[in-house]
């Protein structure tokens, strides 16, 4: 079942952002999304492309063993200052995705990606951009999650990821579930836009990505669970 939830605040935690994606309305909704897993000592939790850490420093004060991963050089020093500051353990690996901790699998995997539709077909290599930019579609990171997702994941195993209904929330439940998850739609909620999107409205409307008249963004979050 799909909850219709009012938008839900970014975690409260004392986080330092240096340079690094800073926590928004998709990390509160996937915070939410992440406490109601039963999280505690004996899980082990996945956070792909932590940027600040926010949902990895959650996961830890839940008790969870949690490993973070980012590509980004400052997302790997800034997610292990917040969990100093939080007095938890995190443990930070930088790398693409699953290529950072090969052989390793996990109860549960969280993953804010980048996901906001580009013009450009070329994903950036460095600069802010580089945590929100993933193609013309928006998925360039999103279906390699979902290709990823069964080599991690333990039996019983769930994963957890938020992205815009730009990109699709239907296609990331039928990719899952191509690859042999159980997948469906948990959570939706309806955001304003943010700068990023306001100055891409025009690009996003002749893509047929967009509606002009509505300047709400459809935030989702899908949960898939290995059999």
């Amino acid at each position: 079942m799909t909850a219709e939830t009012l938008a839900p605040t970014p975690p409260v935690l004392p986080l330092i952002v240096p340079g690094v994606y800073a926590p928004q309305w998709d990390t509160g909704l996937l915070a939410r999304a992440l406490h109601r897993e039963g999280v505690g000592p004996s899980t082990d939790v996945l956070d792909l492309g932590t940027g600040s850490g926010a949902l990895a420093v959650q996961a830890a004060r839940l008790g969870a063993r949690v490993t973070a991963v980012d590509i980004s050089r400052r997302a790997v020093l800034t997610p292990r200052m917040n969990a100093l500051l939080a007095g938890r353990r995190v443990r930070v690996r930088r790398g693409d995705l699953t290529d950072a901790v090969p052989g390793s699998s996990y109860d549960l995997v969280i993953s804010n990606p980048p996901y906001v539709p580009s013009p450009s077909e070329s994903l950036p290599r460095r600069g802010r951009a580089r945590a929100w930019d993933a193609g013309p579609d928006g998925r360039a990171f999103v279906d390699r999650i979902c290709a990823a997702a069964p080599t991690v994941l333990r039996p019983g195993g769930v994963l957890l990821i938020v992205h815009s209904g730009l990109c699709g929330g239907r296609t990331t439940v039928q990719r899952l579930a191509a690859a042999g998850l159980r997948a469906s739609i948990t959570d939706r909620v309806r955001v304003p836009y943010g700068p990023v999107l306001r100055a891409r409205l025009p690009w996003l409307v002749r893509e047929g990505l967009a509606d002009g008249a509505d300047r709400r963004e459809e935030l989702v979050v899908i949960r898939a669970e290995q059999a």
